[in-house]
């Protein structure tokens, strides 16, 4: 891919400058704050530019969408959260927010219009697949043609919101040789951090669950796990380590896949 530089513009400079964006980039908590899922955040952001999508993002204005509250059972918190972020955007009068963070985009697109949040709010895969769709974004060859790889269906994503087959799209975009774990689709395990799970220690058991969902990506025999969510990046690339194999198996979200592959 050649060179491309990651403009990244706030909502709030661009309204002043009297234009509108297009679209909303939600980056959320993990996107922001996580090392490793910032690197899917300029990776979403650098295909953005590529794909000439006029886009912006909140900055300092975006908080928390509040769903690890209210998994956790806080009502109150979750509500303060989101009532501050619908009053930002419908401030903004935004109709459309992409997300690459499966949790924000089911708390954003199912949970906010019982508060007076009623967006048009799509995962980044389907962003990304409509691009490809549109041509405007292509792949030939491909660094991971041939490559056997395994996809992760997220929670959030697949059982929550039933999106399964436009990941997999996207990964037959570049090439690879998909092989599926034994529980994939409706069928799919948690990575185990779902359920503000993350933010919690272990509940007693015989192993971990991130563990027993890589010793499943391990017995494909695939070379890389494709993911789709911060929290599940962390948990396999954790179970990964755990199982020392990070030195043969990597662990990426799609974009960055299709960010190393496209033309």
């Amino acid at each position: 891919m050649e060179d491309v530089t990651m403009n990244v513009p706030l909502y709030a400079d661009v309204i002043a400058a009297g234009k509108r964006p297009e679209i909303l980039f939600w980056v959320g908590c993990a996107g922001s704050f996580d090392a490793r899922a910032q690197k899917v955040s300029k990776a979403f952001a650098t295909l953005l530019n590529h794909a000439g999508v006029d886009f912006a993002i909140l900055g300092d204005e975006e908080a928390c969408t509040g769903d690890p509250a209210r998994r956790a059972g806080n009502e109150f918190l979750f509500q303060m959260s989101a009532l501050q972020n619908i009053e930002v955007l419908n401030g903004y009068e935004i109709q459309k927010i992409v997300t690459a963070c499966p949790h924000c985009f089911n708390t954003l697109k199912n949970e906010y219009p019982a508060l007076g949040g009623n967006y048009e709010v799509i995962h980044h895969t389907t962003l990304l697949h409509q691009l490809f769709e549109a041509g405007k974004l292509r792949v030939e060859g491909g660094n991971f043609k041939g490559q056997k790889i395994t996809y992760h269906d997220s929670c959030y994503l697949g059982r929550v919101n039933g999106i399964y087959e436009i990941p997999r799209k996207l990964l037959e975009q570049l090439d690879v040789e998909l092989v599926e774990m034994k529980r994939c689709k409706s069928n799919g395990l948690c990575c185990g951090a779902g359920g503000a799970q993350m933010f919690k220690e272990d509940e007693p058991g015989d192993k971990r669950i991130n563990i027993e969902r890589v010793e499943e990506a391990l017995e494909t025999g695939a070379t890389a796990v494709a993911a789709n969510c911060p929290f599940c990046l962390t948990m396999l690339g954790d179970g990964i380590k755990e199982k020392e194999q990070q030195e043969k198996v990597n662990v990426f979200d799609i974009s960055e896949l299709i960010l190393q592959s496209i033309k």
